[in-house]
């Protein structure tokens, strides 16, 4: 049997969930198998799945030595040659700027080298993460695609994971601004209002109908300069639909530079050949939070700012667009 002390940074969340971390190897039969046998027990009571811990709880789960040594097993934190380019950190938030073509969480094609194992790694050797299967694990609180580079905001706790995943699910007090290149002159302003409907199967997002179980989605634009028939935009998400940014432009004729699913592939390819550019020219440019309340007050009128890169800047200049050197 293995007894916890809940402390405030563990609290506030499911048991099953910190179960699932403590035991991180166990197979989730097992997880469960454990609520329905009664063998997870607060404060000498037993629980179900979905109680939230309060601080100063005692948890005991009645497992066996042999268990616990084979299912409670640290994770590997690995080291990086390649450092995190930080924007901004304090007790609660690390802010980094995601290069192009890092993931932010691994998947099936890459899953050790990604912007979160890289954080992971830079906040253990700072002493801030204890690998010891009871502590939150720093987590981004939104998310940016493979190939669209810039701001992103990691959580060093569960209270501000909680908060500000909240915010930017429902996209209130928090404004997100994307730098993007764009097909032909964009108009100098404007607002799409253009629902948008996953297919789960395929990864494929389309404009739809509210009807057809389509999510509201609006992005506010203005143009920011035009050049050679290309426009270089600033664009605010107004909701956070996947793919949004990307599915939208395609919508009013101005696809992406880039852009491998939705954009013009005959342009893609020539500005690749031009450029040697492989990516989507979209970038996360800044972030900024307001009206916040409690512990994360401090954040309002802050503003996270990722600019291009050398490399995007060439381009720009080379395409006619002025006065942009860093």
């Amino acid at each position: 049997m293995v007894e916890i002390t809940i402390t405030k940074e563990n609290s506030s969340q499911r048991i099953d969930k910190f179960v699932r971390k403590y035991l991180n190897d166990a197979p989730l039969s097992f997880i469960y198998k454990l609520f329905r046998k009664k063998d997870v027990k607060i404060n000498n009571h037993w629980v179900k799945e979905n109680y939230i811990l309060e601080e100063g709880d005692i948890l005991k789960i009645f497992v066996t030595d042999e268990q616990i040594k084979a299912f409670n097993n640290p994770k590997q934190i690995d080291e990086y040659k390649n450092n995190i380019d930080l924007i901004y950190e304090d007790q609660n938030i690390l802010v980094v700027d995601k290069p192009k073509g890092l993931l932010i969480h691994g998947d099936s094609s890459e899953k050790r080298i990604t912007l979160s194992n890289m954080v992971l790694s830079y906040l253990y050797n700072k002493g801030e993460y204890k690998n010891d299967g009871q502590s939150f694990i720093p987590s981004p609180v939104h998310r940016l695609d493979r190939n669209t580079s810039g701001v992103v905001v990691f959580a060093k706790n569960l209270h501000t994971s909680q908060t500000l995943m909240e915010v930017f699910k429902i996209h209130e007090n928090v404004s997100k601004k994307y730098l993007l290149l764009a097909c032909g002159k964009v108009d100098e302003k404007g607002e799409i209002n253009a629902p948008l409907l996953k297919d789960e199967n395929e990864g494929f997002v389309k404009v739809s109908s509210l009807a057809s179980g389509a999510k509201k989605a609006i992005t506010k634009y203005k143009r920011i300069d035009y050049s050679s028939d290309y426009s270089l935009v600033e664009a605010e998400l107004i909701t956070g639909r996947t793919h949004q940014l990307r599915v939208h432009f395609a919508y009013i004729n101005h696809p992406i530079i880039g852009d491998q699913k939705y954009g013009d592939f005959k342009r893609n390819k020539e500005f690749d050949n031009k450029f040697d550019y492989h990516y989507q020219f979209l970038h996360a440019q800044k972030i900024s939070f307001f009206k916040l309340e409690g512990e994360l007050e401090y954040l309002n009128g802050k503003e996270f700012v990722a600019e291009i890169s050398n490399k995007e800047i060439k381009i720009l200049n080379e395409l006619g667009f002025k006065n942009l050197a860093k």
